[in-house]
């Protein structure tokens, strides 16, 4: 899910993203259950904080904000569990052919839309195609649908169906693929595949206010600014959640005396609270949990095609005078570690060999020296970098230091360029950033493809720096349908370590064991390192 769920992209700066929206907002394989707390679950309302999202549409979310509600409300045919397995959704169970290219799903005989309305396989059907259908204009359709024969054709107008997606009776559906690929049946599980109801989205453009999805939660109430109330689907497939409602506050505001105001029952704990919060004298001491590092990285992404980024030894040269260490213990207290390469650390494929940049000052000086813009620092290319943020608000300590880095050690002022988010997400999907940072990427399942191939080959839609190298591609696309995991593997380690080499971005962090604060009533909420459905499994417990 990107820090743009899943691939998600964070709303808020990264720091505060790897607390709230992978620690708490999207949930770590730790489990928060209160053993010592016997009394039953009493239903109840849960309370936190997020953000406004950019959409409540599945099939144009790209971003963590819009996929931590998403989930909650619509379903596609395949879902992530609580061990981080694929599991079936929508789906009962399924079948695959001989070639490894067509799946059959048979649905669950118990399936309804939020209105009570049977789901048949036609509604998967017609669900796939608006989200090809270039109207929709849908963000992602080509990464996570595009290995499905006939979507291209959908997605570019020369088809009015897709032709690999066929509707055999009301609960059997079979998808054909161009090739046999691992990851195939994960891709199922992100948005841009879920089920809509065609009659809620064509009743009119206020159709997200009351959206007929098929998830554990119904959407009841949003105010911009102020409120996203969830409550209990009561006729959820999949089991009634056990908390009758989910309150989103919207407003700003201190997390951490809104806790202590009982205001909230969940918060990530930021660098400045943190020794307070750990002092065992502070009675919130006792509700603190700690959450497993995110599956995330976050980095300062470069357009190649344009100046100074067009010469790789300009780009190493960043990279080079950045001093990771001194930022992750001095200024962010180890809750963010140094990224050396794409993967984060745990992933399926991660190799801790793949090098990245040792801070070397001389060696980044050369560097640039040695570019076609080295010369003459006089006419060296104005270097906007755009963040997320209104206009005027603080950058962060991280990236202030970033900043003067740059400038210390190569002489180059860079400019910083501020826009909401919704706009900043947009913008980046048009790939009009000469530079960007205050975001990363969020794995939306646990394959080394959702990061190297959604993000780094040359014809993905998600490659926003533009990178082209040919070798990587033929590494990346060899992969796609290598049945080997260890010969796979290898050939993401190698397309990595010749990514790195490249420099198309300037990786900065992935998230560490972090901190939260948990009400000690509140059972079974988890924290998972990707974002997927997780509110049906919390309970409120009588106080």
């Amino acid at each position: 899910m990107r820090m743009k769920t899943g691939r998600l992209f964070f709303s808020i700066p990264f720091i505060a993203a790897i607390l709230l929206l992978v620690g708490v907002a999207c949930g770590s394989q730790s489990e928060v259950t209160n053993e010592e707390a016997e009394p039953a679950a009493t239903g109840g309302t849960l309370i936190r904080l997020w953000s406004d999202p950019p959409t409540f549409d599945p099939h144009l979310t790209g971003d963590t904000t819009s996929a931590g509600i998403i989930i909650e409300v619509f379903g596609g045919l395949t879902t992530i569990d609580k061990e981080l397995e694929i599991v079936p959704d929508l789906a009962e169970d399924w079948e695959v052919s001989n070639d490894g290219r067509t799946y059959t799903f048979k649905l669950r005989d118990n399936l309804k839309f939020h209105d009570g309305k049977e789901v048949t396989a036609s509604d998967i059907k017609w669900s796939l195609e608006r989200a090809a259908d270039p109207a929709t204009e849908a963000p992602t359709v080509d990464v996570f649908l595009g290995d499905i024969i006939g979507v291209t054709e959908k997605a570019e107008g020369r088809a009015r169906e897709i032709t690999g997606v066929q509707a055999i009776d009301d609960r059997t559906i079979s998808i054909t693929i161009d090739q046999p690929k691992a990851y195939f049946l994960a891709k199922m599980s992100y948005p841009t595949s879920f089920v809509l109801d065609q009659a809620n989205v064509e009743a009119g453009e206020e159709w997200l206010r009351q959206p007929n999805g098929t998830g554990p939660f119904r959407l009841a109430e949003y105010v911009p600014g102020e409120i996203i109330r969830l409550t209990a689907n009561e006729n959820y497939h999949l089991g009634r959640p056990k908390i009758d409602e989910v309150v989103h506050r919207l407003s700003g505001g201190d997390a951490l005396l809104q806790y202590e105001n009982d205001e909230i029952h969940v918060t990530g704990v930021g660098v400045t609270s943190l020794d307070s919060v750990l002092d065992e004298a502070n009675p919130l001491s006792q509700d603190v949990h700690r959450s497993p590092p995110g599956f995330s990285t976050s980095y300062i992404g470069m357009n190649v095609n344009v100046p100074p980024f067009d010469d790789r030894n300009v780009r190493l040269a960043l990279n080079y005078a950045i001093d990771q260490e001194i930022i992750s213990e001095q200024i962010l207290r180890g809750l963010l570690v140094p990224a050396h390469g794409v993967l984060p650390p745990g992933f399926p494929g991660y190799d801790e060999n793949i090098g990245g940049y040792d801070h070397d000052p001389e060696k980044a000086k050369q560097l640039l020296a040695e570019s076609k813009y080295g010369s003459n620092m006089e006419d060296f290319p104005n270097i906007v970098m755009a963040l997320p943020g209104s206009f005027g608000a603080s950058v962060g300590p991280s990236n202030e230091a970033i900043l003067g880095m740059w400038r210390d050690t190569l002489g180059i002022d860079v400019e910083i360029q501020q826009t909401e988010w919704a706009t900043y997400l947009q913008d980046l999907q048009d790939k009009r950033f000469q530079m960007w940072g205050g975001s990363g990427w969020v794995a939306d399942y646990i394959d080394p493809q959702n990061f190297l191939d959604v993000l780094l080959h040359s014809e993905s839609s998600d490659n926003h720096s533009n990178y082209s190298n040919p070798e990587v591609d033929r590494l990346l696309e060899e992969a796609r349908t290598e049945r080997d995991q260890a010969r796979r593997f290898d050939l993401y380690n190698q397309a990595e370590k010749l990514i790195v080499a490249d420099a198309p971005w300037v990786p900065l962090w992935h998230g560490a064991e972090g901190y939260v604060l948990i009400k000690p009533y509140v059972k079974d909420y988890y924290l998972f390192p990707l974002v997927i459905p997780k509110m049906r499994y919390v309970e409120i417990l009588e106080q």
